[in-house]
């Protein structure tokens, strides 16, 4: 009976002590996550401006967000051309980078760091020399252009260049998805290569047939974690571009963000957040969905 009092304290113990470790994410799910969401969505069926009390309008909101409001297609039609492009593209940039790195070149520790040392270089310092690169008469791009004959574009400057531009930019932040292919190739069996090799594949072959299918969930993650980044570009814009020139770079969560802080229309704002995030929800839930015949899981 001793016995079975001390395991029942025990376990006692060890629950208390469970949720009290467990407790400081407890509150910042609730407090900062899950409560502001409920709220937001409340918000969304409101006229509020985040001053005076909030006045129920239903799906006012949403009538307005997709009938008549002028900047909405036409942000997420930026948002979207921006986001297929940096995912598209800086995905292949990454594969490409950690299958260089793969490989038993000199100094390959010494690329691996400068290939991943601007994805942690982030923020307001780096859109800053970028503005600096990007300036058509004094930047370093135009300049390493015109050395080879070629007169460069006026990029964050131009309606053409700018979105061009920012996506170039992102490029450069490839490394963190860079390191995440290093580590998928790397669990790769040597084996199954080797055994391409027997069988006379060359490169492009062993490429094709055995490093891409078996590399095929993590080119899923990178896609999916790039996506969702993408789709929520601010930062860039808001310091780079302000949405310029002709609203070239008006991306949909700069749009979101004047709504809620520059017009004080904080309810339309929350009805922008919510369709912003059910969007990348259901792009997300596509993309898993089209991969299914795609992915392939070693040992599935």
């Amino acid at each position: 009976m001793n016995v079975v009092k001390r395991w029942r304290s025990g376990l006692g113990s060890e629950s208390a002590a469970f949720w009290l470790f467990l407790s400081p994410w407890l509150v910042g799910l609730v407090g900062l996550t899950l409560g502001p969401m409920v709220f937001s969505l409340y918000a969304s069926f409101t006229r509020w401006d985040g001053v005076n009390a909030p006045e129920f309008i239903g799906l006012s909101n949403f009538r307005v967000m997709f009938a008549s409001d002028p900047d909405f297609w036409p942000s997420f039609g930026r948002t979207f051309a921006y986001a297929g492009a940096r995912v598209a593209l800086g995905t292949v940039l990454a594969l490409v980078l950690a299958a260089m790195v793969n490989t038993r070149i000199p100094g390959r520790t010494f690329f691996r760091t400068v290939f991943f040392l601007p994805a942690i270089v982030t923020g307001v310092p780096l859109f800053v020399v970028w503005l600096w690169m990007f300036d058509p008469t004094a930047g370093v791009l135009n300049y390493l252009l015109g050395q080879v004959g070629i007169d460069g574009p006026d990029w964050l400057a131009s309606s053409t260049w700018a979105i061009p531009a920012l996506v170039l930019m992102s490029l450069t932040a490839t490394g963190g998805a860079m390191i995440i292919f290093l580590a998928g190739l790397q669990d790769i069996p040597t084996d199954l290569r080797e055994a391409a090799v027997v069988d006379g594949a060359g490169w492009w072959t062993r490429f094709r047939n055995v490093t891409v299918p078996l590399l095929s969930p993590v080119i899923l993650f990178n896609v999916i974690i790039g996506l969702i980044g993408a789709l929520q570009v601010f930062a860039e814009p808001f310091i780079m571009t302000g949405g310029g020139p002709e609203r070239a770079t008006y991306f949909f969560g700069l749009y979101l963000y004047n709504e809620a802080f520059s017009y004080s229309n904080v309810g339309y704002a929350s009805a922008l957040a919510w369709v912003q995030f059910l969007v990348i929800v259901a792009l997300t839930a596509v993309v898993l969905r089209l991969s299914r015949r795609h992915v392939h899981y070693l040992g599935s």
